[in-house]
């Protein structure tokens, strides 16, 4: 195995021996020829689609099999190998689909080659042995280390886009344009001469195609469950039986929640589901209790003090303790060997049975709670008042700072960070790094909390709407407002972002705790020096090159 596309890749170059997320490498390989298959449908696909035919059922799993592959989803062999002969076969009505195109049009088809024409093993093992074959390690070899990291930049950001439009089109929400999107980068990622200057344009273009990408999950969000809203979240735990829901996933918790109706069962959300709570049409539910716990790196301790069930809607989830595997549950995409998974259905009974028969939460705790609920509807409506307040010099600056939580070392620089910020800021803040922070009394100015949660790393895009919003007021452009992105990432939905800010023409953003190990030296001078992306510093460094 080799890989390298998570913040804590082993020793900062790439896991080869195991993978930090616990990914082994049998899982690492498949998951890489599942990616290798993947392009070899688009290849088809996007051809066929330059001749007017499309197939919703090759654009749903191409989408799926880059989603599948997003760091702490599916660990689950069993399930890569029905994977990949879906894959198989899903390449071939792809193959007749253009052929039948170019019949009609009177010409004639190509006849393509690598991953459009590789002959798929039978075997697991010998699955396996193919995937050992097209791993980012074997890419460099033929294309050296500074095209294939580029190559595998755009793949990374594909991954992170593609669990986006899942969530939207879970919720209705597609656009045709999309699919053809991830079918043509994909096809020019299975070419084998790539430049840098090509990989470079094609990494700012997938970071615009990202944006129209969480436009469409944010219709599909905001349409199905209203604009979030300010909404305090308790998060300590009241008495009586309880089932946790983790990932991102908006439409299983409404699922969870309908089916729990009248069990006396409490519903708690856990990481990335925080943002949930601010939904009109989700905190409408009596049930919907709090919050527990923190952000996805620190679930082995909190679920097996959970005294109930759990269930993981899409990727965080980490290797189960033997003590709550029994308890715990999966859904969508996610899979790990052993756990009880939920299928299409969404029959969550296993999960509600688990419930009753854990003993639950013996008492209620006394009650603390924290604001969620600062979408770009909230924010903007209070945008005469804070406006005012920035031309008042009562609010000197604000600081989004968001991204991805992990485990690694350095991370507290966030945490430090947000208690530096001085008393006339403002802090934005959205996805799991808030955790760091998120249950400090910051305060407020004049009405105005200095702590506004945007929500999900799904909601990018509305902190892009609010910063774009306020860059028309003052008549400037996002680089002309009073405010820095101070950033961490750890996995590939943080990649497709960071992309977008790029593409956006964002400068002066800082990133970390780490450089991404596949944005080799010379391509990150080339950022530094077109956006002055930067890695952190230390935080009175920071703060003084930003505020002066």
């Amino acid at each position: 195995m080799f890989c390298y596309q998570c913040e804590q890749t082993a020793r900062g170059t790439g896991c080869t021996a195991f993978g930090v997320c616990g990914k082994s490498p049998e899982v690492a390989d498949l998951q890489d020829l599942l990616i290798y298959a993947a392009k070899g449908i688009s290849m088809y696909a996007h051809r066929a689609r330059l001749l007017g035919s499309r197939d919703r059922e090759i654009d749903l799993f191409v989408v799926e099999a880059l989603f599948t592959t997003v760091t702490n989803v599916n660990f689950d062999e069993d399930r890569l190998v029905s994977l990949l002969a879906r894959a198989e076969t899903v390449r071939n009505r792809a193959r007749d689909l253009y052929e039948a195109a170019c019949r009609e049009a009177g010409q004639e088809a190509e006849a393509l080659g690598g991953p459009a024409s590789f002959a798929f093993a039978a075997a697991k093992e010998a699955l396996i042995d193919q995937g050992g074959k097209v791993t980012p390690e074997r890419g460099a070899e033929r294309h050296g280390d500074v095209v294939q990291g580029l190559h595998d930049l755009v793949l990374l950001s594909l991954k992170g886009s593609a669990a986006y439009a899942d969530h939207a089109q879970v919720l209705g929400q597609e656009d045709d344009a999309v699919y053809a999107f991830f079918h043509e980068f994909l096809d020019f990622l299975s070419r084998d001469a790539l430049s840098v200057d090509d990989l470079v344009g094609k990494a700012l273009e997938a970071g615009k195609w990202n944006i129209r990408v969480m436009e469409l999950l944010d219709a599909a969000n905001t349409g199905t469950y209203g604009h979030p809203v300010p909404t305090p979240v308790r998060v300590t735990p009241l008495a009586g039986k309880a089932i946790l829901v983790s990932g991102h996933d908006l439409k299983d918790l409404e699922l969870i929640l309908k089916q729990t109706e009248g069990k006396g069962i409490n519903i708690y959300t856990h990481g990335e589901m925080l943002p949930c709570h601010g939904y009109p049409e989700l905190k409408k539910y009596g049930h919907l209790a709090g919050n527990y716990g923190g952000a996805w790196q620190d679930q082995r301790e909190e679920f097996d003090a959970f005294p109930g069930a759990i269930v993981m809607t899409t990727n965080c989830i980490q290797k189960p303790k033997d003590s709550y595997k029994d308890r715990i549950f999966t859904t969508g995409l996610v899979a790990w060997p052993g756990v009880t998974h939920i299928g299409p259905d969404k029959d969550f009974s296993p999960a509600v049975e688990a419930a009753l028969a854990a003993p639950g939460f013996e008492k209620d705790e006394p009650e603390k709670t924290i604001l969620v609920g600062f979408g770009r509807n909230a924010v903007l409506g209070a945008a005469d008042k804070v406006v005012e307040l920035v031309r008042a010099g009562k609010i000197r600056h604000f600081f989004l700072i968001g991204g991805c939580d992990g485990a690694k070392s350095g991370r507290n620089y966030y945490t430090d960070f947000a208690r530096a910020v001085p008393e006339d800021c403002v802090i934005l803040t959205l996805a799991c790094g808030k955790y760091r922070f998120n249950k400090l009394d910051f305060g407020d100015i004049e009405g105005i909390p200095r702590l506004l949660d945007v929500g999900q790393c799904n909601d990018a895009f509305s902190a892009v709407k609010i910063a774009m919003a306020l860059a028309d007021v003052f008549e400037t452009d996002v680089n002309g407002l009073p405010l820095s992105l101070i950033l961490s990432w750890y996995e590939q939905k943080a990649v497709c972002i960071l992309l977008s800010l790029l593409y956006l023409g964002v400068k002066d953003i800082r990133l970390g705790p780490s450089l991404p190990a596949f944005v080799k030296a010379p391509v990150f001078e080339v950022l530094q020096e077109k956006f002055n992306l930067q890695p952190i510093g230390s935080v009175e460094d920071d703060l003084r090159a930003i505020l002066g």
